[in-house]
């Protein structure tokens, strides 16, 4: 069944891969459409996100909100199918690293960094970091359901030579590289919600307590790997500037789980700058009355 699936929607996303940008984004406008006020894709959860998160704004401001948001999903992923089909020459044009040299001087210096991304504006173009850096990249990603379309997942998002690796391999490969002195630069998404049984750390996000994925920032210390903010801001359609901001130069020296909840801060600015660029659909908040005690606050 899953290859059957696969078959009859591959040619599609095949052929929307080789549409002109123009073409791409008409297209785009009507699976707003069908997917907002058809099939409204998970906006009782979007609603209740932005209500929780931003209980001051005006209803009508959260609206606007809510529906720049799906319009921006909707972008997002069609220029996912589209690196399919785009030149080295278009995505260095539209996805821009402001201060690539950061991340430069750390291999000059022998330093293995992780990049730290939330969901927002894109992740999905932040690959074509590979062609500017010379440390062997991985990336720690989640596999999809249908092995057919996650190889097809993974075949775009290494297409620059990033390595995809699993969460649970992720530990050893790190390990691996470091002990064969190969030099890495690790991306991962560490904004998710992690599963109550395997929380460590709680910590205030957009003012209310959540579980954090500390598992980056374990690594970083396990590893001394130099923990960095990529802040990606849409400029406009299909168009994205990534900069880099260095948590902690010595990751090893920081207390409790300090890099994570400075990451945390990073995405708060982000969201707070321009909300509609973040995946509301998560259910990023479902665990905010769950705290131990010992982690809330009068």
């Amino acid at each position: 069944m899953q290859l059957a699936v696969f078959i009859l929607v591959y040619p599609l996303l095949w052929l929307i891969s080789r549409l002109p940008f123009k073409l791409l984004y008409l297209i785009s406008d009507g699976v707003y459409l069908l997917l907002y006020y058809v099939i409204g894709y998970r906006k009782k959860v979007v609603r209740y996100n932005l209500e929780l998160v931003f209980p001051g704004k005006p209803y009508a401001e959260r609206l606007r909100i809510e529906k720049e948001f799906y319009k921006h999903l909707c972008d997002m992923f069609l220029e996912m199918v589209k690196t399919l089909g785009i030149s080295d020459q278009q995505m260095r044009k539209r996805y821009v690293f402001t201060n690539v040299e950061e991340i430069l001087k750390l291999e000059k210096d022998g330093k293995n960094v992780m990049i730290m991304m939330p969901h927002y504006a894109s992740w999905e173009w932040v690959f074509n970091l590979n062609s500017f850096i010379k440390a062997k990249a991985y990336a720690i990603y989640q596999p999809i359901n249908n092995k057919y379309f996650d190889k097809m997942v993974r075949d775009i998002r290494s297409k620059y030579g990033t390595t995809l690796i699993r969460t649970f391999e992720s530990r050893k490969i790190i390990k691996d590289a470091k002990e064969a002195n190969e030099l890495v630069t690790v991306g991962i998404i560490s904004d998710q919600s992690p599963m109550l049984n395997r929380t460590r750390h709680w910590a205030k996000f957009m003012d209310i307590l959540v579980p954090v994925h500390v598992g980056g920032e374990e690594i970083c210390k396990e590893h001394d790997i130099v923990p960095i903010y990529l802040k990606v801001q849409k400029l406009k359609r299909g168009h994205y500037q990534g900069t880099f901001k260095i948590l902690s130069e010595n990751p090893k020296e920081v207390e409790g789980y300090g890099i994570s909840e400075a990451f945390l801060k990073e995405v708060e600015k982000s969201i707070r700058e321009a909300p509609e660029f973040y995946f509301w659909t998560h259910k990023r908040w479902k665990h905010k009355d769950k705290a131990p005690a010992a982690f809330q606050t009068t």
